[in-house]
């Protein structure tokens, strides 16, 4: 037999075990892959949103490379001893380190040139869909399957070193010791490891000080404590599946009426062994599920602000004048005669914003009449105010703040024109972006209006709004004045400007596909890092699969019934699927609720149902892929070894 042949069947032998390694590299290359074809898509080029997509592609094949890195040598370490008995046999055999070193080499070079080869041609049969989804997602004109040798070298360049760097140092992570413990293995006996108290109270005490300051924290000091609390988080975390986990079972093997019954025995005696043995693993499984959580709910509570984008600001075009401004006329003309020439329907209104100072407060209040308001009230189909000679209404400046003013009544004197006004209550429809008109603005009915306006010279400034109804049509509207206010912001002048300009619709559109391409790629990713922290589990499962056989045999053998077998099993296997997953479901449920107090700043926008639909996508992944893993590890213990 040749010596790659039996490279060959070595890996065809342990292919059960290499599965899900297997399956997670193949994995990798065909996202990598995917992303190259982008990447290079000679129909890729101009606007900012296109950039945006190449960028996030981009980036996202350095985090994919730099995490299969990481999960190729944390697998490879763990093929490597599981296979010390093997490899003390071949040592015995007479085989020399240098040749046992060739050995795994041509191994794992077998393993990633079929990952490379297989992951390739998914790949590119896969990439007409995914040129599909992102062109509807960037909406591009076309983005044609096309063939080129820059991304298959790319992607085969990029994997093939990363396999040759693993096959090179891999025989450092081989057992050193004496012949016989080689020959020994696994096989050599399992021991309970013991643990700190200490650093298990410890760790309880670093998650539930992180758990703690993720539920109470403020927007105020939220900034200071984002990279504070990951760091708590994850040592707590090492510490409580190294010492905390042990210590709370110790605690139940205590309590014998608790432990001497039934099978509770076997499977905490066995809980215990495996869960010191595997903590370190489990560590990991933890910390990289709850990135894949918080990437994807991270994204998605973006995609929740992208849609509720419309709510926080309703008008379709905004631009503000003020005193100075000599291109306020043509700037209203043009953007009205490319509203028309679009045949786009539109309801303009003109809101001057007067100033003058409250008796009550010593504060400055922003003015706009309740006629204008009415109008522009009526074309979002609300019904009209009346106020009486000397009423007026707070306008709330953002949602949040409609009841806080709603109760309040307030008699005030405006200071420079000496008319008193009695503010009752709010005005209860949102018609303008979130402190639009200033943090401080009431209506005031026409005759007091008229009055006030008397007395000023020149309005403060002058809003113009464009109500809009089907607004996203608008994201080519006023690119010449975006352009000059992008223009004189470059060269330093934009302070020299006498008026702003917001165009929502556009804003929406960039937002929109941005958050939403970003989104679909962080889909990607968390399916590769779901599958690794998946594959962790499989492998570590299945190289300890000859063992569970024999211990199962003789308890079969003492006479157990099927239906006791399957519940031994699912007492061992559930803690290693689920208890990994749940400390990473409630890292990430005490991390969206920060994140949630982040949203609550910047847009009042709410991101539960969000979240709370990608944390039950993960829960129903998890429970299908335990149910799969126990089917299939049921079919090979019941399989005489």
């Amino acid at each position: 037999m040749m010596f790659r042949q039996f490279a060959y069947r070595n890996v065809v032998r342990n292919r059960r075990i290499y599965a899900a390694f297997f399956m997670a590299s193949v994995f990798s290359v065909m996202v990598f892959f995917l992303y190259s074809m982008l990447l290079f898509h000679p129909s890729i080029e101009g606007s900012a949103t296109q950039d945006m997509a190449v960028l996030g592609m981009g980036i996202a094949e350095i985090v994919l490379y730099i995490f299969t890195m990481f999960f190729l040598f944390y697998s490879m370490r763990a093929f490597l001893q599981a296979r010390t008995k093997e490899f003390g046999i071949l040592l015995h055999l007479g085989m020399e380190k240098r040749q046992l070193h060739r050995l795994i080499f041509t191994e794992t070079i077998i393993i990633g040139a079929a990952s490379i080869g297989v992951g390739t041609f998914l790949g590119y049969m896969f990439s007409k869909f995914f040129f599909m989804v992102v062109k509807r997602i960037v909406m591009l004109p076309a983005l044609p399957l096309y063939l080129s040798w820059e991304p298959f070298a790319l992607t085969v360049g990029a994997f093939l070193s990363l396999f040759i760097i693993i096959s090179l140092v891999a025989p450092v992570f081989i057992q050193t010791g004496k012949l016989d413990e080689l020959i020994r293995g696994e096989t050599g006996g399992k021991e309970s490891h013991g643990f700190s108290k200490l650093r298990g109270i410890f760790g309880l005490i670093l998650l539930a000080v992180s758990y703690s300051m993720a539920a109470f924290i403020s927007n105020n000091i939220i900034i200071g404590l984002i990279f504070l609390l990951p760091m708590l988080a994850t040592l707590g975390t090492y510490f409580f599946f190294t010492d905390s986990l042990p210590l709370l079972l110790h605690l139940f093997k205590v309590r014998k009426e608790f432990y001497w019954r039934h099978f509770r025995l076997l499977a905490i005696s066995e809980g215990v062994i495996r869960l010191k043995e595997n903590a370190r693993m489990f560590f990991i499984v933890t910390i990289v599920s709850t990135i894949a959580f918080m990437s994807v709910g991270i994204l998605a509570s973006l995609t929740s602000f992208a849609s509720q984008y419309r709510e926080v600001n309703p008008l379709g075009l905004v631009y503000e004048s003020f005193p100075g401004n000599e291109l306020e006329s043509a700037h209203i003309n043009r953007l009205g005669y490319e509203l028309r020439k679009n045949d786009i329907d539109y309801t303009y209104v003109r809101f001057p914003i007067l100033k003058q100072q409250s008796s009550f407060t010593d504060n400055t209040v922003s003015i706009i009449k309740l006629s204008n308001v009415n109008r522009l009230s009526r074309s979002f189909g609300n019904q009209a105010f009346e106020l009486k000679e000397g009423e007026a209404l707070f306008l709330p400046p953002t949602i949040s703040t409609f009841e806080q003013l709603n109760k309040q009544i307030v008699e005030t004197v405006l200071g420079e024109s000496g008319v008193p006004v009695r503010i009752n209550g709010a005005y209860p429809y949102q018609l303008f972006p979130a402190h639009a008109i200033g943090t401080n603005t009431i209506i005031l009915n026409d005759i007091d209006f008229d009055k006030v306006a008397s007395f000023v010279q020149y309005p403060s400034s002058v809003y113009h709004a464009f109500d809009i109804p089907d607004w996203q049509q608008t994201k080519n509207i006023g690119l010449t004045i975006e352009h000059s206010m992008t223009e004189s912001l470059l060269t330093g002048t934009y302070d020299d400007l006498h008026y702003t300009f917001d165009n929502p619709g556009r804003n929406y559109s960039v937002i929109r596909t941005t958050f939403t391409l970003l989104l679909f790629i962080g889909l990607l990713l968390a399916g590769v890092f779901l599958l690794a922290a998946g594959s962790f589990i499989y492998f570590r499962l299945y190289t300890s699969l000859d063992s569970d056989r024999k211990q199962f045999d003789v308890l079969r053998r003492m006479g157990i019934t099927d239906k006791e077998f399957k519940k031994i099993v699912n007492r061992q296997l559930i803690p290693q699927f689920f208890v990994p997953w749940g400390v990473a479901l409630v890292h990430s449920s005490f991390a969206f609720l920060s994140l949630q107090v982040i949203w609550d700043a910047l847009a009042e926008i709410s991101i539960v149902r969000e979240l709370a639909a990608v944390l039950i996508g993960f829960t129903i992944i998890q429970v299908i892929y335990f149910y799969l893993i126990r089917w299939r590890y049921l079919a090979h213990i019941r399989t005489p070894g």
